[in-house]
């Protein structure tokens, strides 16, 4: 019985990890610089899955908007990746007015 619970626990993880199709964008204030736009998907597209980020550190498992423009300069959350050289660094693509 132990052994058939762990082994569908296995089975079902990898999907656990995705981003769901229907997951809505998650909304962050954008302190003043105009709301922030994160879509799940468009990483989930890209090859990602969500430990990419959330396993490494980058980010706790809650939602949280504790970015600040420090970290846009020291390369910190986000911008580990969203460099200009990994990844986009445009600011209106993810801060919307």
């Amino acid at each position: 019985m132990r052994t058939t619970i762990l082994t569908l626990l296995l089975l079902a993880a990898p999907s656990a990890l995705a981003t769901p199709a229907s997951a809505p964008p998650i909304l962050y204030g954008g302190a003043g610089q105009g709301r922030v736009v994160f879509d799940g998907r468009l990483h989930a597209a890209k090859g990602l899955v969500c430990n990419d980020c959330h396993a490494s550190g980058l980010f706790a498992t809650k939602k949280q908007a504790l970015i600040d423009l420090a970290d846009h300069r020291a390369r910190r959350g986000c911008f580990h990746c969203h460099d200009g050289e990994h990844a986009f660094d445009a600011c209106g693509s993810c801060h919307r007015k």
